[in-house]
């Protein structure tokens, strides 16, 4: 189960870390997040066909402290009250413990596990990436501009949700016993991820995001509502996912560019001030897969029933899931892929 709860107001009013940003050709309501920080448009009882974004990838600055996680996708669903489905693509980029980067590209089809692509990603690279879905069809696409490269996946999902449209940098997350008992973990510092060419399709007509009701999403860990947003730990270096220190790291979106179809992300160090801007409000609740421990991805360390499955105790394998020992019981490990 999940829960949306948002207070509303102007968009210029919480968005501060874009202050030369043109404003918003539309007004669009907010919502605090534990994992996510963006936008999510809805159209009425309209559903969505489409939608598509391009971003420049970031550079991850890792500290030789703690591992940390960030991701960047653009998706469908998962944003309404009940939904259980997601349909997203995009890339991640992770710092270990010793201060590593990893770059890597993922899509995942929620309820199903996530699974990494084979597309290469380094700091700097544009890309482009798009999902549709038809009836139980969907597409997900994603290119890197830069290198020429594309991947493009032709799925079928038994129930998708198209009640939403989604642009969002996340902080994944790892889940212990259950689904409903979810922690964020430690965000990645990105510095500033800009969001372009923004649009989705609903009614056969496709608009950029203030084309909808626009609803900007700021990511505060202390706001302790994580949304179901699906996220997983990434792929790392064989390590467990440490949640015992809950990083105050959050991240802010600035307001809609003037013709609605780009936006920023930035990091915040200390996201205290964000939470503090939205009492009592929040966007989600303790629902969502994030973790899974890594992918396993299209054959990956273990694939379906090798050691670890789709990685580390719990998540959605390791010792158990997909082939293993435990199923949902742990916290995720982030499973070397």
């Amino acid at each position: 189960m999940k829960m949306k709860l948002i207070l509303t107001s102007t968009a210029a009013a919480c968005c501060l870390a874009m202050a030369a940003a043109a404003p918003a050709a539309s007004a669009a309501t907010e919502a605090v997040s534990a994992n996510w920080a963006g936008y999510e448009a809805t159209n009425g009882n309209s559903d969505f066909s489409a939608v598509s974004g391009a971003w420049v990838e970031p550079t991850a600055r890792c500290a030789s402290t703690s591992a940390t996680y960030a991701a960047y996708w653009v998706g469908l669903g998962g944003g309404d009250t009940g939904s259980s489905a997601l349909e997203q693509i995009g890339t991640q980029s992770d710092c270990t413990a010793d201060g590593a980067t990893s770059y890597y590209a993922w899509y995942e089809l929620v309820p199903a596990a996530p699974s990494k692509l084979k597309l290469t990603v380094t700091p700097g690279d544009h890309m482009y990436a798009r999902v549709a879905v038809d009836g139980n069809d969907v597409t997900l696409e994603l290119e890197n501009q830069t290198t020429g490269a594309a991947v493009t996946k032709h799925l079928r999902m038994s129930d998708p949700d198209t009640s939403t449209a989604e642009w969002v940098t996340e902080a994944p997350s790892a889940c212990a016993a259950t689904m409903e008992d979810c922690t964020p973990l430690p965000l990645t510092d990105f510095g500033t991820v800009k969001f372009t060419d923004a649009h989705a399709t609903s009614g056969g007509r496709t608009g950029t995001i203030d084309s909808w009701s626009a609803e900007a999403i700021a990511l505060a860990p202390s706001s302790g509502n994580v949304y179901t947003g699906y996220g997983f730990g990434g792929i790392g270096s064989g390590y467990y996912a440490d949640t015992s220190t809950n990083s105050e790291a959050g991240a802010q979106p600035s307001s809609l560019s003037s013709d609605g179809s780009s936006f920023s992300v930035t990091y915040e160090a200390d996201a205290s001030s964000i939470g503090s801007s939205y009492p009592g409000s929040g966007y989600g609740s303790g629902s969502g897969y994030g973790g899974y421990g890594g992918y396993g991805g299209d054959g990956g360390y273990g694939g379906y029933g090798g050691y670890g499955g789709y990685g580390g105790y719990g998540g959605y394998g390791g010792y158990g899931g997909y082939g293993g020992y435990g199923g949902y019981g742990g916290y995720t490990i982030v499973a070397p892929y």
